[in-house]
């Protein structure tokens, strides 16, 4: 009897051991969550505090991440001068760190930076114009021109911002209302040229770099589908392919000739050389968007105001005589919109807004961009002789002269002129 109480003891003991370790686990399993409950509530008070890290493959899409941002971001733009070809940009290991450690990652698609795609990190949000408008490798990859991509996009970015940084949802989606009035002022015009014209005006491009933008236009694309294929694919332009280039600019079929000045060629140089002596007007407009112009929109004004100078400089200008203002508006309009509107203070020769505006967008020579954005949208309008001082990227030809108004001859020298 005795030993069968002292077994039952035992047992009771370490059954009552049993449960003080169990309820000590619990205990010790408390701490042991704590850290990462708080290094959560870490993390999202230092996210909360931004600035979003962003990283853009090229600038065009990088000044649109800029505006959108404001002091929320820290835009970085990876291709950002003219001088790059991006077709062929190779980064550098310093340009794959940045991309590894972005928060949000801008790229084009399409087959035109995949390099930037490559080395996301998986904490990564990647905002691809492509994926936004359903484009693939093959299709014309030079998006920005397209007014459809640039408002998908910048929804697109707002959105990643917005995940990123949910406590400045509303500063994000103000200035994404902010850039799509600035984006209607420009279609509005754009649509006025176009309703304007109910002829179709035919251009041709030494490259078709500017697809979008000519479509957007209105503008009929005449150039020959031989020469088009060979420069889509980068193989030799055929002879007979350059022979119907050159016939159908010296028989004046195209109103316009657009050169893309970031792919120069003997093909290209003679195909303006061409243009030049049939009077055919040339309108130079680069890939890259061009480090004087701060915002995607101020650049793609400027080039449709150099374009419309072009094929029909008097556009808008008709009263600019009885109303003393450069853009075809009465003088009390054009007073109105500069004092009403932050970022179009004073636009200059070139259709764009000042660039002391309140936006203060800038990009910095290593490609950082930054953005105080206001809340009163830019005004984009017809500025009569636009072209003048933006080389590179809006009609300037290469000596200096408005390819608009001086001959291509003398702005693309015939290689095979004596």
């Amino acid at each position: 009897m005795g030993t069968r109480f002292a077994r039952l003891t035992r047992y009771a003991a370490a059954g009552i051991s049993a449960v003080m370790l169990l309820a000590a686990a619990a205990c010790g399993s408390q701490p042991s969550a704590a850290p990462g409950s708080g290094d959560s509530s870490t993390d999202i008070d230092k996210q909360a505090t931004g600035p979003i890290t962003v990283v853009s493959s090229i600038n065009q899409w990088g000044s649109l991440a800029a505006e959108l941002g404001g002091d929320d971001v820290k835009v970085t733009s990876i291709v950002n001068s003219t001088n790059v070809d991006a077709h062929d940009f190779e980064p550098k290991t310093s340009d794959v760190a940045k991309l590894s450690k972005a928060q949000v990652v801008v790229a084009n698609g399409a087959g035109y930076d995949s390099w930037a795609t490559k080395s996301l990190g998986q904490g990564s949000n990647l905002v691809s114009a492509a994926s936004v408008v359903g484009a693939t490798e093959g299709d014309n990859p030079h998006l920005w021109f397209s007014k459809d991509a640039r408002t998908g996009m910048a929804e697109a970015i707002t959105e990643a911002y917005i995940k990123a940084l949910p406590s400045k949802k509303k500063d994000f989606e103000q200035r994404l209302a902010t850039w799509k009035q600035g984006e209607q002022s420009l279609e509005q015009w754009v649509g006025d040229f176009t309703k304007h014209h109910t002829k179709k005006i035919a251009y041709a491009a030494t490259e078709p770099v500017a697809y979008y933008l000519m479509s957007d236009l209105g503008f009929e694309d005449i150039t020959p589908k031989g020469y088009t294929q060979s420069t889509a694919s980068g193989g030799e332009v055929a002879p007979a392919d350059l022979q119907s280039f050159q016939k159908l600019l010296e028989d004046g079929k195209a109103d316009v000739l657009v050169n893309n000045t970031q792919e120069s060629s003997d093909a290209t140089n003679m195909i303006t050389g061409t243009a030049g002596r049939a009077d055919v007007p040339v309108v130079d407009i680069s890939e890259q968007m061009p480090e004087d112009v701060n915002a995607l929109n101020d650049w793609i004004n400027q080039l449709v105001n150099t374009i419309i100078d072009a094929v029909d400089p008097s556009y808008g200008c008709e009263s600019d005589t009885e109303n003393g203002s450069g853009d075809g508006s009465s003088s009390e309009d054009a007073s109105s919109s500069d004092s009403g509107n932050a970022n179009a203070t004073e636009s200059d020769s070139n259709g764009t807004s000042s660039s002391d505006d309140s936006n203060g967008n800038a990009t910095s020579a290593d490609g950082e961009s930054s953005n105080d954005s206001g809340d009163d949208a830019p005004t984009y309008l017809r500025e009569c002789k636009a072209s003048s001082d933006a080389a590179g990227g809006s009609g300037i030809s290469k000596d200096g002269a408005n390819s608009a108004d001086a001959s291509a001859d003398d702005a693309q020298p015939d290689p095979n002129k004596q």
